[in-house]
C-alpha cells in the first residue's frame, strides 16, 4: 500500500472535522479524505452566480456546541457568528407579521397583537424548554449504553441522568415522558391558540423529516433540538462568509492539531482482512492502510456501498437495507436585485432588518400537513412549507452592493418523486417563487438567477443516500440506542476498526458537531485500551 496511517476519516464534513481535531489532540495522526474539491461536506459556501456567494445547502449554524467551539478555538481560526434579532419573521395571510426574538418578553409583546393568552404562555414555554433542555443535553453528549451489558461507567452516567430527571420536579418529569411520543400539532395546541404561532413552533419538529405535524413522535424531534437552543422556534445564527466559514475554521483547527486533509480524494472501498478493517482504496486506485477507519458518510452508504456486504452478517445487512433515509428536503438559492418587500412587514412598520433572521412560510398546522400529504404520494405541494434567510442583510460580503442572496429550504420535496427530478426541477423552483410571491409581490421580478438543488442532487453530488440531510430519518425507532440500528448505536460497527461519526449516529440532528465529538471520545478509549 502507498502509506500507513493511524486513522483515516472518510469525509470532511463538520462531524468528520470535529472527530479529526479530537483524535489529533489525543496524539493520533488522522488523515481526512474528502471526495469533493473543498472541505465542508454539506456546509460549504460557493459562488452560484457571478458575484453572489451563498451557503449552498445548510445556511445556519446548528449552533456548534459551545465547548466544541472553545476546544477548537474556532474564533481564532476566523469564525464569526452573526445573530440577528428578531430571529424569526412569519407573515400571516391577513397581512399581520409575527416577529419572534431571542428574548421571550420581547417576543410576547409582538404575540400580543394575535392573542393575550399566547403572549402570556410563550415565555412560560421558553423557560420550560430551557429547564428540560439541560437534562436532554446530558443524553446528547453521552454514548448510548450497551443494552445487554452496560459498563459500570454507563450505569453511573444513567444514574446521574435519572437523578437530574427526578430533580426536574413532578410536572416537568411528566411532560418529558408524555411529550416524546406526541404529534407536534397536539403539543402546540396545548400551549397556543394562534394558528401562525402554532405552525412556527411546530415547524421545528418536522424540519428535515418525513413527518407532518400530525405525525406521532414529531415532538421528540423538537426536544432533540432544544438543547442547542431553548427558544421554542430555534435559533438564527449565520457565520460571516456563509456556512462554509464554519467548516473552514474547523479544517484549520484540525490541521493545526495535527490532522491532514486531502480533497479530491474519493474513497471507493473500505478494505477488510480477516474481519478487520485494514485501510481504504481510492477511486484513483491508490490504497492507504490504517489501523482505524472512521466513516462520516451515512450508514447505508458506508455499509452497502463502501463495504462489500459479504463482510457483514445477513441480519445486519437486512436491517441496514431497511434503515429509512429517503430525504424530504430541497434547496433553492436566489440572486436578487434588491431586498424583497414583504407586505406584512410594511403593515406593521418594521424595517427590512426584520428579514435578517429566518423567514417562516407556513401559516397554519393544516397548511403544513397538506404539504406533507403531497410528499407521501411522490409529489410536492404547490403551497410549500418554506424556511428562508437573506444572509446578505447581515453579511454584505455575500453579494454585490445593493444586491442580495436568498437561501430557501423547501420542506416536503420527496426523494421518491413520481416523475424524475430532472423533469420537475424547474417546476419546483416555480412553486417556491410563487409561494413567496404571495407575501412579497415583487419578488419574481427581482430574481437575477435561481439555483435549484433537489434530493437527487443531494445524493449524486454530495453523497447523501436518499438525499437525506441528517443521514437517516429522525424517528423514535431511529434515535438514541437505535441510531442507526439497535445494537450498533455506539459509533462502533460489526467490523473491528471501523467506526461511524456522522449524523447517522446519536444524536444525529444539526450542525452541532456532537456526533463527531462523541465518536472521537470512544475511538480514543478503544485505541488506548
Amino acid at each position: 500500500m502507498a502509506g500507513t496511517r493511524d486513522v483515516i476519516i472518510l469525509g470532511a464534513g463538520h462531524n468528520g472535522l470535529v472527530a479529526a481535531f479530537y483524535l489529533a489532540k489525543a496524539g493520533l495522526k488522522p488523515l481526512v479524505l474528502e471526495r469533493r474539491p473543498v472541505a465542508g461536506g454539506c456546509a460549504v459556501t460557493e459562488e452560484f452566480f457571478p458575484g453572489f456567494r451563498g451557503s449552498t445547502l445548510a445556511h445556519g449554524g446548528g449552533p456548534i456546541r459551545a465547548e466544541i467551539s472553545r476546544d477548537m478555538k474556532l474564533a481564532k481560526h476566523g469564525l464569526h457568528m452573526l445573530a440577528p434579532d428578531p430571529r424569526l419573521f412569519a407573515p400571516a395571510p391577513d397581512g399581520r407579521a409575527l416577529l419572534l426574538y431571542g428574548d421571550a418578553a420581547t417576543s410576547a409583546a409582538n404575540i400580543l397583537q394575535f392573542s393575550k393568552k399566547d403572549a402570556e404562555k410563550y415565555p412560560h414555554l421558553q423557560k420550560t424548554l430551557a429547564r428540560i433542555a439541560a437534562l436532554l443535553d446530558r443524553l446528547l453528549t453521552m454514548t448510548p449504553p450497551e443494552i445487554d451489558n452496560p459498563t459500570t461507567g454507563e450505569l453511573m452516567h444513567l444514574l446521574m441522568t435519572g437523578r437530574e430527571f427526578r430533580a426536574l420536579g413532578r410536572d416537568d418529569m411528566f411532560r418529558v415522558l408524555r411529550w416524546g411520543p406526541m404529534a407536534i400539532a397536539d403539543f402546540v395546541a396545548e400551549w397556543f391558540e394562534t394558528d401562525l404561532l402554532r405552525a412556527a413552533v411546530a415547524a421545528r419538529g418536522i424540519f428535515g423529516t418525513a413527518m407532518g405535524p400530525w405525525s406521532a413522535g414529531s415532538t421528540a424531534v423538537m426536544l432533540l433540538r432544544a438543547p442547542a437552543d431553548g427558544n421554542p422556534t430555534g435559533g438564527a445564527a449565520f457565520p460571516r462568509g456563509g456556512i462554509g466559514a464554519m467548516t473552514q475554521a474547523m479544517a484549520a483547527a484540525a490541521t493545526a492539531a495535527g490532522a491532514e486533509i486531502r480533497t479530491d480524494a474519493e474513497v471507493a472501498q473500505v478494505l477488510v482482512k480477516d474481519g478487520k478493517v485494514v485501510g481504504v482504496a481510492l477511486a484513483s486506485g491508490e490504497e492507504i492502510s490504517a489501523k482505524v477507519v472512521v466513516s462520516n458518510a451515512d450508514p447505508r452508504r458506508t455499509f452497502l456501498k463502501l463495504l462489500d456486504p459479504v463482510h457483514l452478517g445477513p441480519d445486519f445487512v437486512v436491517k441496514m437495507q431497511n434503515y429509512r433515509c429517503a430525504g424530504n428536503l430541497a434547496k433553492v438559492n436566489l440572486a436578487l436585485d434588491g431586498v424583497p418587500q414583504f407586505s406584512a412587514l410594511e403593515n406593521v412598520g418594521a424595517s427590512a432588518a426584520a428579514l435578517a433572521g429566518r423567514i417562516h412560510i407556513g401559516p397554519e398546522i393544516d397548511y403544513l400537513e397538506r404539504a406533507f400529504d403531497a410528499s407521501k404520494y411522490g409529489k410536492f405541494s404547490e403551497q410549500l412549507y418554506l424556511e428562508a434567510a437573506i444572509p446578505s442583510l447581515s453579511d454584505p460580503s455575500l453579494a454585490p452592493a445593493g444586491k442580495h442572496v436568498m437561501s430557501i429550504y423547501v420542506q416536503f420535496a420527496p426523494y421518491k418523486l413520481r416523475e424524475s427530478w430532472s423533469s420537475r426541477r424547474n417546476a419546483l423552483g416555480d412553486a417556491v417563487v410563487k409561494t413567496l410571491a404571495a407575501y412579497a409581490l415583487k419578488l419574481p421580478e427581482m430574481i437575477l438567477h435561481r439555483q435549484v438543488i433537489t434530493p437527487a442532487d443531494l445524493e449524486e453530488h454530495y453523497g447523501l443516500t436518499g438525499g437525506h440531510i441528517f443521514h437517516g430519518e429522525l424517528a423514535l425507532d431511529q434515535l438514541f440506542t437505535m441510531r442507526p440500528i439497535l445494537g450498533w448505536a455506539r459509533y462502533r460497527t460489526p467490523l473491528d476498526g471501523l467506526y461511524l461519526c456522522g449524523n447517522g449516529t446519536h444524536p444525529g440532528a444539526g450542525l452541532t458537531g456532537q456526533c463527531g465529538a462523541n465518536a472521537a471520545r470512544d475511538i480514543i478509549k478503544d485505541v488506548k485500551r
